[in-house]
């Protein structure tokens, strides 16, 4: 199946770039270039993309406000986007990924970690997180303030197994990471993670991560669960 990449930035030098490392590739296969957010979300929709790399600082519309309107569009429920950020401003990582946003990379990024990172967010399966941006992440989501109990909605419907799940993909583990610490397959962890997505109604392991430092279930400093 090949993977339908919409890429938004308002620099045409940097979508020329990732045009031509991106339809080289398969599998993948860029079906629209958009120069402000206005543009995105309306190629979003029009055009069937699977992914957008989504640039930050556009005009008319930025890229939070589009990832925005994408990811609360229940006709682009299969759209996943990722954030193309200098990580000039970290508040604007969280913004994204509270927004919806399925991961982010750096515009330096090489182009084999580029091509990576669009196939993870098209199967949903991960969060991207090397190091850097799991601490970035654990950092300025564990400063937000938890919600009260009676609006930390969903975390009782879980299992202790899904709890736990949630926790290890929170700290950035992957399904085989999460598996081979818990002395499960891969697969069984994909489902005990799914089952707990589709109880606290996220689309990704991006808002999982939020959801699980929004309501305290993971803080920074944190110990992973488990042998």
């Amino acid at each position: 199946m090949t993977i339908r990449v919409l890429l938004a930035d308002d620099q045409a030098l940097i979508r020329a770039g990732f045009k031509m490392i991106i339809d080289a590739e398969a599998d993948m296969q860029v079906v629209a270039e958009a120069s402000d957010g206005r543009e995105a979300v309306d190629f979003a929709r029009s055009r069937r993309a699977d992914v957008v790399l989504m640039d930050i600082r556009m005009p008319n519309v930025d890229g939070l406000e589009a990832t925005r309107r994408i990811c609360s569009d229940d006709s682009l429920a299969g759209v996943r986007v990722l954030v193309v950020t200098t990580f000039e401003d970290d508040d604007n990582v969280v913004l994204a990924l509270q927004a919806g946003a399925s991961g982010f990379l750096g515009k330096n990024v090489a182009p084999n970690d580029l091509l990576a990172a669009i196939r993870v967010v098209a199967a949903g399966e991960a969060l991207l997180s090397p190091a850097a941006t799991r601490g970035l992440v654990s950092r300025f989501l564990s400063q937000l303030r938890p919600p009260a109990p009676d609006t930390a909605t969903g975390l009782d419907q879980l299992t202790e197994r899904e709890r736990e799940m949630v926790i290890l993909a929170a700290h950035g583990l992957s399904n085989e990471e999460i598996g081979a610490r818990l002395f499960l397959s891969p697969l069984t962890a994909k489902t005990h993670v799914n089952r707990a997505m589709t109880k606290l109604n996220v689309r990704d392991r991006a808002q999982l991560v939020v959801l699980a430092y929004q309501n305290g279930l993971v803080r920074q400093g944190d110990r992973l669960p488990g042998p």
